[in-house]
């Protein structure tokens, strides 16, 4: 226990949490382990992969492509973050977490203003894409797309930075035990014997006011894309026009339907059953992860070419290196 004393009282800090995984439904934690495994695996395959592709296939070194790989890193850091930990909970009872590596999964689960900044980046690139083709090199130059990625990692570390604090300077000395399997900001904070109001108002609002900027942003960029696509000549040439975008238009619902679902579910959702909550938090941090790459390869023409090069070059080096 970490004890910080003051003149009047003393306050324990725990040295550790217990998260408890899904309290309810304990005893289908083997059974909820295995999809959750299996699309951990995926997505954490399926990005390295998408990443692995973007970086040896030339055709692919495009900021389109440079936004797609830092998405594909992102996904891997959130699952990465979250479900190895829940699945030692189930598989091994493993129920124990510092309060370091607690803060620690706190800041990585909140990489979803990453996702959502990268996602109104790629937006961006589309637009340009598409209004602006002929100014498209001469926009998006790599010190430009440079700047864009440092802007997006700044801007998500300064919204994230102030939920550590937040957190940092409650004094927990009351109960350490966790109904959840993994540490997230409010959940956390509840366990505090003080006034958790600035935690809750900020975590709530700011995720709410930052992610909607992004949609109304991201909207904005598809109205004005939509607007120069039904004005093409011909009909190929606005379906090829469309078709550069419906694997991003797929992306983005997959991240906010959810994301909204989640904020507004943990915020309102008081009826709710709290294993519903945790069972929708568990498949947030792994579903999208796992998709995304599914759908980039599927919808993505360049992608889908290069992943079939990429494997026909291994299994050719595979079957020389055996004869050799």
């Amino acid at each position: 226990m970490f004890i910080m004393t003051s003149t009047n009282f003393t306050i324990f800090h725990p040295g550790v949490f217990v998260l408890l995984g899904i309290p309810g439904l304990e005893v289908y934690h083997i059974w909820l382990s295995i999809p959750l495994c299996l699309m951990y695996i995926t997505a954490v395959l399926g990005n390295s992969m998408l990443i692995a592709v973007i970086i040896t296939e030339r055709n692919l070194h495009e900021p389109m492509y440079f936004f797609l790989s830092m998405l594909g890193i992102t996904d891997i850091l959130l699952s990465t973050t979250t479900v190895p930990k829940a699945l030692a909970i189930f598989w091994h009872h493993a129920h124990d977490i510092t309060f370091d590596a607690c803060v620690t999964q706190v800041f990585f689960v909140h990489t979803m203003f990453v996702e959502s900044a990268i996602l109104l980046a790629m937006a961006f690139d589309r637009f340009v894409a598409i209004c602006a083709p002929l100014r498209y090199t001469t926009v998006l130059t790599w010190p430009v797309v440079g700047r864009i990625a440092v802007a997006i990692v700044t801007r998500s570390f300064c919204i994230i930075f102030p939920v550590i604090f937040l957190l940092k300077r409650l004094p927990f000395c009351q109960t350490n035990i966790i109904p959840h399997s993994y540490c997230e900001h409010i959940g956390v904070a509840r366990l505090a014997c003080a006034d958790i109001t600035v935690n809750i108002w900020y975590g709530f609002s700011v995720p709410i006011v930052m992610v909607i900027l992004d949609v109304i942003l991201i909207s904005v960029s598809y109205s004005l894309i939509l607007r120069a696509v039904f004005r093409l000549p011909s009909q190929d040439a606005r379906h090829k026009a469309l078709s550069t975008c419906g694997s991003h238009l797929c992306v983005i619902l997959m991240f906010y339907v959810p994301s909204f679902f989640t904020l507004l579910t943990h915020r309102f959702g008081h009826n709710i059953p709290r294993h519903v909550h945790i069972l929708l938090a568990n498949l947030y941090v792994v579903v999208p992860p796992m998709l995304n790459p599914i759908v980039y390869g599927v919808k993505t023409k360049q992608i889908r070419e290069s992943v079939i090069h990429w494997f026909f070059d291994i299994k050719t080096w595979f079957c020389a290196s055996s004869l050799g």
